[in-house]
């Protein structure tokens, strides 16, 4: 029998995040992109931080609207297309609960259908909340949806393991002992809302890290 050393390029990279947090939609598109383009095959884990439990509510959507209205005036013009006029789901924790589904069949799986979900909410439209939305995204790659309680077990296990670890907040990258929360942007504030710039250096620490 032959015997696969596992080294650090074949564990996934875990990823704290909420399904409805503008910032890791673009976060992950990056990462996937400069994984392409470094021929890296390491996967992403993207774990549940539930923000409506963390927050007591699920994200507001003029909030929402704000942070993407800054994102694409600065590093995300071509992102988007179906928030302005999609529907805002209620809750995000059945969609945590697919993506987890995912995950149990394997890495790939899991990050497919993370993937995915922000897609459908983000450039589809698509309200993520619904049972046929869901079952339209689980069935493009084999995952059934779980039932209710399967979701919320799955959302509080991730939001208990990221309170172990001190995650900050959407998304908190953790990478082989090491941490960057939303590495890929510098987010600030001022009298007009949001100012958003590409962090530049730490986001290129972080890839040479992650995809090394």
């Amino acid at each position: 029998m032959t015997v696969t050393a596992t080294t650090s390029l074949t564990r996934p990279i875990d990823v704290f995040a909420d399904i409805l947090c503008p910032f890791t939609h673009v976060g992950l598109r990056r990462f996937v992109t400069a994984r392409k383009a470094r021929q890296s095959s390491r996967r992403l884990h993207v774990r549940a931080w539930p923000l409506e439990l963390v927050n007591g509510a699920p994200l507001d959507r003029e909030l929402v609207a704000r942070e993407i209205a800054a994102l694409r005036a600065s590093v995300a013009p071509d992102l988007f297309a179906g928030f302005a006029t999609g529907i805002w789901p209620s809750t995000s924790i059945p969609a945590f609960g697919l993506a987890a589904a995912a995950y149990e069949i394997d890495d790939r799986v899991g990050e497919v259908v993370s993937l995915a979900l922000r897609e459908a909410l983000f450039e589809d439209g698509l309200d993520i909340a619904a049972i046929a939305t869901l079952e339209e995204i689980g069935g493009r790659f084999g995952v059934a949806v779980p039932d209710t309680s399967a979701n919320e077990a799955a959302v509080r296990a991730d939001w208990a393991a990221g309170r172990l670890l001190g995650v900050k907040g959407s998304p908190h990258f953790y990478v082989d002992g090491r941490d960057w929360f939303c590495p890929g942007l510098i987010v600030e504030h001022d009298a007009n809302g949001f100012v958003i710039h590409d962090a530049g250096k730490r986001v290129e620490e972080f890839l040479a890290v992650a995809l090394a």
